[in-house]
């Protein structure tokens, strides 16, 4: 009987051959090209894109026009206009100050007497009349002047105007009193029927009304500062018949 030959013997593990080593060589920065395009394309057309869209979109610029110089004239206008608006000021400060200080009052305008002369009538619509009152003018201001630059005195029966008289201005000191005699003539005065009848009856009965009016433009002085006002008074008095007619009773008031 045949032996079989022994098996070969098996052979060693033979070691894995090491990776061949890379060798690296210097190269220099000058050889580093990358190309940014190549490299990314899209990003170099979207920034592109962007630079025109912002070129595009820039507000235009104006050029300011050059500041004109002011004319020296509307300056000296605008300083004599606050120079005019500040002695304005301080003129109405003042006044108010002194008006306060002094607190004027209104003159007083009163008839302590009148004589009642004639009433006579020529046709039984024309009247005739003779009247003489005494009008007194008080300034009750103790350190105000004031100055009468109208006077106009007008004679009422029933409210219908039947004489008037204007008397000269004059001027009036602090507490002054002035009496003014006033004689008003009514010659041919036109009355209604109705007036006629009723004055004839006052007449008969001995007591005859009359209404006096005054219109005034009064100027009061301060100093330097002066200022006018119109005043008005008025004046019912009472008279016994002519011809020796005197005030039985009467009712003055003045007021602006």
């Amino acid at each position: 009987m045949l032996s079989l030959p022994p098996p070969p013997p098996s052979p060693l593990p033979t070691e894995a051959a090491p990776p061949p080593e890379k060798r690296s060589f210097p190269v220099s920065l000058n050889q580093i090209v990358i190309s940014k395009q190549a490299r990314n394309p899209q990003s170099s057309s979207a920034e592109t894109s962007n630079s025109d869209s912002k070129k595009l979109s820039k507000p235009p610029i104006f050029k300011h026009p050059r500041p004109r110089r002011t004319n020296p004239v509307m300056w000296f206008g605008a300083i004599l206009c606050l120079i005019f608006s500040l002695v304005l000021i301080v003129f109405g400060i003042a006044t108010l100050i002194i008006y306060l200080v002094i607190k004027p009052k209104n003159p007083v305008f009163d008839i302590p007497n009148a004589n009642l002369n004639s009433i006579y009538f020529d046709s039984p619509e024309y009247f005739n009349g003779d009247l003489t009152f005494l009008a007194n003018f008080s300034n009750p201001n103790q350190k105000l002047d004031v100055r009468f630059e109208y006077v106009d005195i007008e004679l009422y029966f029933s409210n219908r105007l039947i004489g008037t008289q204007a008397l000269q201005p004059f001027t009036q000191r602090s507490r002054e009193t002035r009496l003014e005699s006033v004689h008003i003539i009514s010659s041919l005065v036109y009355l209604p029927q109705n007036l006629a009848v009723e004055l004839q009856k006052q007449v008969q009965s001995n007591k005859v009304n009359y209404n006096i009016r005054g219109t005034f433009k009064v100027r009061a002085n301060m100093g330097l500062l002066h200022y006018s006002y119109w005043l008005h008074g008025r004046c019912e008095i009472e008279m016994t018949g002519p011809p020796t007619g005197v005030i039985v009773a009467r009712s003055c008031r003045t007021k602006r």
